[in-house]
């Protein structure tokens, strides 16, 4: 009990199944920090949605742990100079925090973390956030390591923290105005009880015809977890999320009759999804280089200098002629979410239709998505790009998803009331006709003897069963097949 302990808060705002909170009520003294990083703030992928979620979540936060007898600090600055002047005041031995899986310049500012702790003789514990573990040179038996840390028991939120008796300034948690930002578009409840009531709201009616659901942006809004951004800021964890999902698993189970089968039916395709989540989070944690350059290497140069002003801004700005690219945009603009099969269209239209480099858009795009997950985002960015070397293209037709996805309109005129006037542009690219050039561009490099070797050693580091699977298959069922529908051309 001789340990002086700081809790240093990232993305896992709560109290519950918190491990460095549960590790810091075996300490003398313990007090919680929040850092409100200058270089977070200039980040490109910095957007005001996200200090709002975080700042709403942090004033409930600091209100929880102060009932349990700790304070929460906020400081701003740069790490680790925040921690050598609070030391000053508060001799800690200690650090406390969950591992992060983030953008480079996490990744940069951990590494001087930890030689700043090695320097002052202060101990840094980390737990794993996610199922995500470091190091991992090969992705042999991450699914049982995934599922044994899920299968941990929770940890409840202790009823009692030790403080401090340091007299400290805790620190005001500012607002956008008082960072002089602009203001946030309009954002969903934050916090841990936000998050809860959202999780069971989901497993107990609106998850009801969940893989119904999923691809519909009209459906979805309501449809699917909306958890995203609660995950992304930890006022969730994942470990909660799959055993609550699991214990409604059992209870239909024991419930019985038809409902309760559909409904287990869509459960597990949830918690399926819940597993992909991590999977991604995992590829950026074994190469966190994958946030700037292509999986396969073979695909460097392919689009980095035909990068369009102009068609970047008419995709950025909902103003392409295509109206379900066009919707799907504005929506999330104004509301910082969108499904994720939209996701992949307003991705796979910029990549291909546009022939615009994955990580400009990218960057734009996590402005956007209030639930910004860097390990997630980055793969998907990629693998939706074609850049991967070892998914399937899938060059999704604007066309067929609006009629699959909006055949009554319903969704374009909500967010494109300008459709079909004389103010709405004509198509900003022939669609049939810049798909199938884009698809022989990157068939071009992937016929190449070299693909195939770098394809083997990105399946081996990052590949899942599935991508396993497939490249087991004979070689002759691996060619590129000459039909546009085989990459899902018209999906």
């Amino acid at each position: 009990m001789s340990d002086i302990a700081v809790v240093w808060f990232k993305r896992d705002l709560r109290c519950a199944d918190h491990a460095p909170l549960a590790a810091a009520v075996r300490c003398r003294a313990a007090l919680g920090l929040y850092v409100l990083e200058d270089e977070w703030l200039e980040a490109p992928e910095w957007d005001p949605q996200h200090w709002e979620f975080i700042r709403q979540s942090l004033l409930e936060l600091r209100r929880a742990l102060a009932a349990r007898g700790m304070p929460l600090l906020l400081r701003r600055g740069a790490m680790p100079a925040v921690l050598a002047q609070l030391r000053r005041d508060y001799p800690f031995t200690e650090l406390f925090s969950h591992q992060e899986t983030g953008a480079a310049w996490s990744y940069a500012r951990d590494r001087r973390v930890a030689a700043w702790c090695r320097e002052q003789g202060v101990r840094w514990r980390e737990w794993p956030q996610f199922g995500v573990f470091r190091p991992l040179a090969r992705r042999d038996g991450w699914a049982a390591a995934w599922e044994q840390f899920m299968a941990k028991p929770l940890l409840a939120a202790v009823d009692r923290l030790p403080g401090t008796t340091a007299q400290l300034d805790q620190g005001e948690i500012p607002t956008l105005r008082a960072l002089d930002r602009p203001g946030a578009r309009p954002i969903p409840p934050a916090g841990e009880m936000a998050a809860q009531q959202t999780l069971e709201s989901f497993l107990s009616e609106r998850g009801s015809r969940y893989l119904h659901t999923l691809s519909s942006p009209l459906l979805a809004e309501q449809g699917c977890s909306r958890l995203s951004a609660h995950l992304a800021y930890g006022t969730v964890s994942m470990h909660q999320v799959v055993h609550r999902a699991r214990q409604r698993l059992r209870e239909l189970r024991e419930q019985g009759g038809v409902e309760a089968v559909e409904r287990a039916r869509h459960l597990r395709g949830f918690l399926s999804r819940l597993h992909w989540h991590c999977h991604f989070i995992q590829k950026l944690e074994d190469e966190p280089d994958i946030e700037f350059h292509n999986f396969s290497r073979i695909y460097d140069g392919l689009r980095e200098d035909d990068w369009n002003e102009e068609r970047f801004s008419a995709w950025a700005e909902g103003r392409t002629g295509f109206p379900f690219v066009d919707a799907c945009m504005r929506c999330l603009r104004a509301t910082g979410w969108i499904n994720f099969r939209m996701r992949a269209m307003l991705v796979s239209f910029a990549s291909y239709h546009l022939w615009l480099h994955w990580r400009g858009t990218g960057l734009f795009l996590a402005r956007q998505f209030l639930d910004f997950e860097p390990g997630i985002h980055w793969s998907q960015m990629q693998m939706q790009s074609g850049t991967t070397g070892i998914n399937t293209l899938r060059i999704y037709s604007p066309s067929k998803q609006w009629a699959d996805q909006d055949p009554r309109g319903e969704f374009v005129r909500r967010w494109l009331p300008e459709w079909g006037s004389a103010d709405y542009p004509p198509p900003i690219v022939p669609e049939q006709q810049v798909a199938r050039a884009a698809r022989e561009k990157i068939w071009a490099r992937r016929r190449l003897p070299e693909a195939r070797a770098q394809a083997a050693q990105v399946l081996r580091r990052h590949g899942a069963g599935a991508d396993r699977k497939r490249a087991a298959k004979p070689k002759s069922q691996q060619k590129p097949p000459p039909a546009t529908e085989q990459l899902d051309l018209f999906s």
